[in-house]
């Protein structure tokens, strides 16, 4: 699997191209995925997206196969736009869509934010532009002192799905990967995050922009991304009933179908103007 090289560690990606000749060239979807998790968060996406767009994804740094950074690495969201272009420009792709849940979501905004012009579309899935309106995160340091990274893990997977969402085999692999992931970057993010606020800056975003919410995540309610519609002139919201904060992995295959249409709407919209 391809692999880029930064100062700071190399970052894993993953293309997925299986546009058919007649079809090319095919415009990119990059995605963005949000703490403790992984390329594979999004693979409900792929099926449906993969007929008509070239489909790269990517570990965050600290995450998947990317490096976990060292000691008191400075995380900021300059930085993870950074690491966002690197990769789309390591596929060649200089203008895409991008995909971006939970982090990854605020990231794209700050990529849409700074490099308008590679910005297609955006789509945000239970994302917000100010950390201070997302809820239940200051506990995690200390959930870990007290349970552990397993009891941590537990606790993060009732608040992504409700009983039942998930096969048991997806569940695990999941829960799994909480236990497992880098805490420095676990924290590390969620201190950027809870210190972030583009909410300023929304109504300067051009692009067609698609919001997916879920019914009842504990992190973001409807109303944040609601909000959010409001001060991104191009958005829409779609909110998912019966679903959490692991919106893009319990409805993945209803979050790419949602997006395709959005996707196909804008290109005709764009085409007749």
């Amino acid at each position: 699997m391809p692999t880029l090289a930064t100062p700071e560690g190399s970052l894993h990606y993953e293309v997925c191209d299986v546009v058919p000749a007649w079809r090319a060239p095919a415009q990119t979807i990059l995605f963005h995925h949000g703490i403790a998790a992984d390329v594979n968060l999004w693979a409900d996406w792929i099926p449906v997206l993969a007929p008509n767009y070239r489909l790269v994804r990517f570990d965050m740094r600290g995450f998947g196969r990317s490096s976990v950074p060292r000691d008191g690495y400075p995380w900021s969201f300059g930085g993870l736009v950074d690491d966002l272009l690197r990769v789309a420009d390591s596929v060649g792709a200089e203008r895409f869509h991008l995909v971006g849940e939970s982090i990854g979501g605020t990231a794209a905004i700050a990529c849409a934010l700074r490099a308008p012009a590679r910005v297609a579309s955006l789509c945000l899935s239970n994302s917000a532009a100010r950390g201070g309106l997302v809820a239940n995160v200051t506990g995690w340091a200390d959930e870990v002192r007290q349970w552990g990274q397993t009891g941590w893990a537990e606790r993060m997977m009732a608040r992504r799905f409700h009983p039942g969402a998930l096969d048991p085999v997806l569940y695990a692999w999941y829960r799994d990967l909480h236990a497992t992931c880098s805490l420095s970057a676990v924290l590390g993010l969620a201190g950027l995050l809870l210190s972030s606020d583009l909410t300023p800056q929304l109504g300067a975003i051009a692009a067609p922009t698609l919001l997916l919410s879920p019914d009842a995540s504990p992190f973001i309610p409807a109303e944040v991304m609601a909000a959010m519609r409001t001060a991104i002139p191009t958005a829409e919201l779609q909110v998912f009933a019966h679903a959490r904060h692991g919106l893009p992995l319990s409805h993945g295959s209803a979050c790419a179908g949602v997006l395709r249409d959005f996707l196909e709407r804008s290109r005709i919209a764009t085409a007749a103007a």
